[in-house]
């Protein structure tokens, strides 16, 4: 079987937890060299005002492999959710990377050669550090997983349109639903 990682790009997304402290993850995963690396150092390079982009670490000075860019979709405000931001998410995506790595489902021959960029989605409302970080770090590692693996099938996502589409902030009636 070829490696995933054959492709150019690989694409996964993970929504884990509820509430304030629910994390939503977008990756994009390939290897140097290719559209990944012109977009990850485009991103480093321009940021926008509360959208700061830069390299996730496990700690100061050790960033994480594969290269992860951590976007946050919002801007952080206050000091929790700053610390939740920079701290808990942070370190939860790095965690989550990490076990990707450690499991096998990034090959740590290719850590080395991959770029990752992650769009993570930290409430404003965050309210508990501890759960940010463990529903980052799931959500991280399920990003990959989808990513790597090539989920969802278009199978199951046709099943969910039978069921109709929901999401922690909003699902249509079946009012709404029907055509």
């Amino acid at each position: 079987m070829p490696s995933p990682f054959a492709a150019t790009t690989l694409i996964g997304e993970s929504f884990v937890g509820d509430g304030a402290n629910a994390a939503h993850t977008n990756v994009v995963i390939g290897r140097k060299g290719g559209p990944v690396e012109t977009a990850w150092a485009t991103a480093l390079a321009t940021p926008s005002a509360g959208h700061v982009p830069f390299m996730t670490v496990l700690r100061p000075s050790v960033p994480v492999k594969p290269l992860t860019l951590f976007v946050n979709k919002a801007a952080a405000e206050g000091e929790l959710h700053q610390r939740a931001t920079w701290g808990s998410a942070q370190a939860g995506l790095a965690q989550g990377v990490t076990d990707a790595v450690t499991e096998g489902l990034i090959p740590a021959g290719d850590a080395d050669d991959l770029l990752i960029i992650a769009a993570m989605w930290i409430n404003p409302a965050v309210d508990d550090l501890d759960a940010s970080f463990r529903n980052q770090r799931a959500a991280a590692y399920g990003a990959v997983r989808a990513a790597v693996t090539g989920t969802p099938s278009l199978a199951d996502v046709q099943a969910g349109a039978e069921e109709g589409p929901t999401n922690p902030f909003y699902t249509p009636t079946p009012e709404v639903l029907a055509r």
